[in-house]
């Protein structure tokens, strides 16, 4: 199956879904390959990565797929260069930057042919990254789990806008589960879709069982925005969560704040298994999460529910005046 786009095109792959760059749940080969196998692009997260373990997992996508691939590399990350050296060495064919700005890395990615997207969470960063030069963007809006923006601007809005006011290709992130939500993102002026929560819920995605099972068992309704003015994140409710609201509720001390903050990692969550006191990342989306079913399933499954809903749309009937 094949499902023409601005970023098939750009990227060279069959259809407009893209597994998005998780700390822990895509920082290994199995989830992204299994998605580039599939068709879509499957991006390895190389945020908590060490070296070796970054050239490993490169090499074994590449040694299990021709298809195009990624790593999302955090800018603010400790040792960020090394990680863009050995990015750079290996010839990965796509690099999604985030939390930072393009300067850092686009010429030198530029000159080697690489593909560089860029992650942006508003219009005014969107054209800036643009006029940079970088070749796509994912444009992440308030229901995203992980890093929101935080004026927490709807994907339905913010998507819309930066479609308006840039040229290149667009990849919508931000409440995507399904077929349906990919169409709406198309609809929206995407040439893509970036689905991450739904990628956590497979036997690839590298978090714990209890951390899938959390999200398999949400509603739509069960994440909570904390961290204001520490880094806004997203993630399922638990005792952090509960913790961070209400010292928020109370307009507590900074530093008290941070202390809570800080005390939780996504480590905890997604590889001890520490679902309650742990940062249990995931978006909104979380809610229209069911089961746990293999990555390259899923991105066949999504495929085929956007075409039944393309197909199931009314038709405006045109009628002469």
């Amino acid at each position: 199956m094949r499902i023409e786009t601005s970023v098939t095109r750009l990227l060279g792959i069959d259809l407009p879904i893209v597994q998005a760059g998780m700390s822990w749940a895509s920082s290994n080969a199995a989830l992204p390959l299994a998605v580039s196998r599939a068709g879509g692009l499957g991006v390895i997260a190389a945020g908590p990565m060490y070296l070796p373990d970054l050239a490993a997992a490169i090499g074994a996508v590449k040694d299990g797929t021709d298809r195009p691939f990624a790593v999302n590399v955090p800018l603010y990350r400790k040792g960020v260069e090394e990680v863009l050296d050995l990015v750079a060495e290996r010839r990965v064919p796509v690099v999604v930057a985030s939390q930072g700005g393009p300067k850092k890395y686009l010429s030198r990615f530029k000159d080697l042919g690489t593909i560089c997207i860029h992650v942006v969470a508003s219009a005014e960063h969107a054209r800036k990254a643009a006029d940079a030069g970088v070749d796509a963007l994912v444009v992440v809006g308030g229901e995203a789990g992980g890093h929101p923006p935080p004026d927490m601007v709807s994907t339905l809005v913010l998507v819309r806008a930066v479609a308006r006011a840039v040229d290149i290709p667009v990849i919508a992130s931000g409440g995507f589960a399904d077929g349906a939500g990919l169409a709406a993102a198309l609809a929206l002026g995407a040439g893509a879709a970036n689905f991450g929560t739904r990628f956590i819920a497979t036997p690839e995605a590298g978090v714990s069982e209890a951390y899938k099972r959390m999200v398999v068992g949400a509603g739509a309704a069960d994440t909570r925005a904390v961290g204001r003015g520490l880094g806004v994140i997203r993630a399922l409710r638990n005792r952090f969560t509960d913790r961070m609201a209400k010292l928020e509720a109370a307009a507590a001390p900074l530093e008290e704040r941070k202390a809570a903050f800080q005390a939780a990692s996504l480590k905890m969550a997604a590889f001890d298994g520490d679902v309650e006191d742990g940062k249990v990342e995931a978006g909104e989306s979380a809610g229209l999460v069911d089961d746990i079913v293999p990555a390259g399933d899923l991105v066949r499954r999504i495929a085929s529910e956007y075409l039944q809903t393309v197909r199931l749309m009314p038709q405006p009937a045109l009628v002469p005046l």
